[in-house]
C-alpha cells in the first residue's frame, strides 16, 4: 500500500480528516515532532474525537510492517481491518469493539508505544469503521495469520509481552521433550529458512535449554513463530515453544558452541567449544519426519556420517566418546531414599535399567539410564531439584555401566536391576511419552483413573502421600486430570509415591509433571 493511491479505496472520501493528509503542507511526516504549529492544532483537533473503534497511528518509522502495527493492537482485543498510508508515516486500525479501542487509547496515554524504537502517536479517528477493499487479499492474510498467532498465543491481559512483538526482531525460543540434545547450529538451519539469522545466544534456564535468535527484520521473527511455534525438531520431540523477547538487539561476545554472532565471524572462542565447520553442518542428513534429521551429540559435535545414522535409524547415541548413561547423584536424604524411589524419579526422563546406593556413602548413588540422550535429559531436569527435603545433585558418572552384586552377596538391598521393568515408559519408538516430558513441577497429569474414582478420592490420595492439593481439574473423559500440589517437592514426593499407584481392579494410575497449571 503506497502513498494516497490507497487511501481513496481504504478510507470514506472527503472527511476531514482525510483531506489533512493530502494536504502538502499538513507537516506530519515522521520527521516533524510537532515543532509547527499547524501539525500542533491539527492534532488538537483531531485527539477530541470521540471514541472509536478505528484508531489513527502517526509518525510510524518509514520501515514500519503491517505486522508491527497490528501487534500494537493484540493486547487488547481482535484486529479486524487496518489501512496504512506509506507516504504520510500513517495507518488506520480498526479494533473488533470500542471497548478494546478505549482499553487500547487508556493503555497508550500511560506508556508510550514504540516501534522500532521510536515513539509514535495513537488516538481515536473520526471514522467509525474502515472501508477497505475487500479485494486486498494481502491485507487480509496478514490479520489472518496475526489472529492465528493470538488464538494460540499469550493470553490477552499480557500486554507487555505481545507488545514486545510490535518491535522485536529476536525470539525467544524454549524446548519442550529435549530428548535429544539441540545445538545452536540446529536452530541456525532451522530459522534460516524464514530470513537472516544474525545472532543466536543458547542457555539454560529453570532446567530447560533456551535460546534468543535475532533475525535481521521483525517480520522474519514474525513469520518464523507462526511456522514454528509448537512444531517438533525430531519426531515425537524437542518442540519448539517460541515468543517474542524484550530485547531488541543480542550482543554476543564470542563465537562458539553456546553464542554465534554471523556477522562478526572474527570473535574469538572464549571458553565454549569452537563452533562447527559450516560444511559439516551441510552434511547433515534430512529425514522427511522431522524439521531436521540431525541429533547431534549430547555434549560436542559428532561426525556428521554418525548423526546421519543417527537420524536415519532413530537411535540413541552416546553423545561423545567417553559419556555414558550411567549418572551419579548425591546428597540423597539416606533416611528415605531407595532404589525404587530413584527408578520411579529418573524413569520420568527415560528408562532406568539400574539403581545402586553406595554402601559406604549411602547420601549418594549411581543411576544408569538406557543411554547417554537419558541421562542428559535427567540430569538437566533433576540436578538441584529437592527431593525428601534435601537439595539433590546429578552429574554424569566416569563408569559406564553399574555392577550388580556378585552372586549369593546380599547388599542390603542398595543394588537393583529394573532392566526388565514392565514400567518403563520409552520402550515403545514413537510413544506418546516422548512428547511430554517436562521439568519437575507443582501441577501434576494423571492418567488411566478408574471410571468409578472421584476427585474427592484423588485429592484425599495425594493429601496422604504428605503434600496439600491446591486444585484439581478431571479431563472431559475423567481418565486423566490435573493436580496441583503447593511446592515442587511436594508433586516430586507425590510422583514417586503414587506413580503405577494400584487403583483397584488392576489398574494402575499414571503420573507426570506437567506443563500447564490449573
Amino acid at each position: 500500500m503506497d502513498g494516497i493511491s490507497d487511501v481513496a479505496v481504504g478510507v470514506k472520501r472527503g472527511s476531514d480528516e482525510l483531506s489533512m493528509y493530502n494536504s502538502p503542507n499538513s507537516g506530519m511526516s515522521s520527521s516533524s515532532d510537532g515543532a509547527s504549529n499547524g501539525s500542533d492544532s491539527k492534532k488538537l483537533r483531531v485527539e477530541e474525537a470521540p471514541p472509536s473503534r478505528v484508531l489513527h497511528i502517526r509518525k510510524l518509522p518509514n520501515e514500519a510492517s503491517e505486522t508491527e502495527v497490528i501487534a500494537l493492537g493484540l493486547p487488547f482485543g481482535k484486529v479486524t481491518n487496518i489501512l496504512t498510508l506509506k507516504g504520510k508515516n500513517q495507518a488506520f486500525l480498526e479494533m473488533g469493539t470500542e471497548e478494546a479501542a478505549i482499553t487500547m487509547i487508556n493503555y497508550y496515554t500511560t506508556v508510550t508505544p514504540h516501534i522500532r524504537n521510536i515513539p509514535i502517536f495513537i488516538q481515536y479517528s473520526n471514522h467509525k469503521e474502515l472501508k477497505t477493499d475487500a479485494g486486498n487479499q494481502r491485507t487480509q492474510a496478514v490479520l489472518q495469520a496475526v489472529s492465528a498467532v493470538q488464538s494460540g498465543g499469550s493470553p490477552s491481559s499480557d500486554v507487555q509481552d505481545a507488545l514486545a512483538a510490535a518491535s522485536s526482531p529476536v525470539l525467544r525460543i524454549i524446548i519442550d521433550n529435549m530428548f535429544y540434545p539441540v545445538t545452536l547450529d540446529v536452530l541456525q538451519q532451522i530459522f534460516s529458512k524464514f530470513g537472516t539469522v544474525m545472532k543466536i545466544i543458547t542457555f539454560t534456564k529453570n532446567n530447560q535449554f533456551q535460546a534468543l535468535l535475532q533475525f535481521s527484520d521483525p517480520v522474519n521473527a514474525q513469520q518464523a513463530k507462526l511456522a514454528l511455534d509448537g512444531q517438533n525438531i525430531y519426531n515425537s520431540c524437542c518442540t519448539l515453544r517460541i515468543d517474542f523477547s524484550k530485547l531488541v538487539n543480542l550482543n554476543v561476545k564470542y563465537n562458539n558452541d553456546k553464542s554465534r554472532d554471523y556477522t562478526r565471524p572474527e570473535l574469538p572462542a572464549g571458553d565454549g567449544q569452537p563452533s562447527l565447520d559450516s560444511t559439516v553442518a551441510a552434511a547433515f542428513s534430512k529425514d522427511s519426519n522431522s524439521l531436521l534429521g540431525k541429533i547431534p551429540g549430547a555434549l560436542s559435535p559428532l561426525s556428521a556420517a554418525a548423526a546421519a545414522a543417527a537420524a536415519a535409524g532413530r537411535v540413541a547415541l552416546a553423545g561423545q566418546t567417553g559419556s555414558s548413561g550411567v549418572l551419579l547423584v548425591s546428597n540423597l536424604n539416606e533416611e528415605m531414599v531407595t532404589p525404587q524411589s530413584l527408578f520411579t524419579l529418573f524413569g520420568v526422563y527415560g528408562d532406568v535399567q539400574r539403581v545402586k546406593i553406595l554402601y559406604n556413602k549411602k547420601d549418594s548413588a549411581l543411576i544408569q539410564m538406557s543411554d547417554a540422550n537419558q541421562a542428559q535429559l535427567a540430569m538437566s531436569h533433576l540436578n538441584g531439584q529437592k527431593v525428601y527435603g534435601k537439595i539433590i545433585r546429578v552429574t554424569l558418572s566416569k563408569h559406564q555401566t553399574v555392577a550388580l552384586p556378585r552372586d549369593g552377596l546380599d547388599d542390603q538391598g542398595l543394588t537393583k536391576d529394573f532392566a526388565n521393568s514392565p514400567l518403563h515408559r520409552f520402550k515403545k519408538p514413537g510413544s506418546k511419552n516422548f512428547q511430554n516430558i517436562f521439568p519437575p513441577s507443582a501441577t501434576l497429569h494423571l492418567s488411566n483413573i478408574p471410571q468409578d474414582v472421584t476427585e474427592d478420592d484423588l485429592r484425599l490420595l495425594f493429601s496422604n502421600a504428605g503434600g496439600t492439593v491446591k486444585a484439581f481439574k478431571f479431563f472431559q473423559d475423567r481418565k486423566m486430570a490435573l493436580i496441583q500440589m503447593s511446592t515442587v517437592e511436594e508433586a516430586i514426593q507425590a510422583l514417586i509415591d503414587l506413580h503405577n499407584y494400584n487403583m483397584g481392579g488392576n489398574q494402575h494410575l499414571r503420573v507426570s509433571f506437567s506443563k500447564s497449571t490449573i
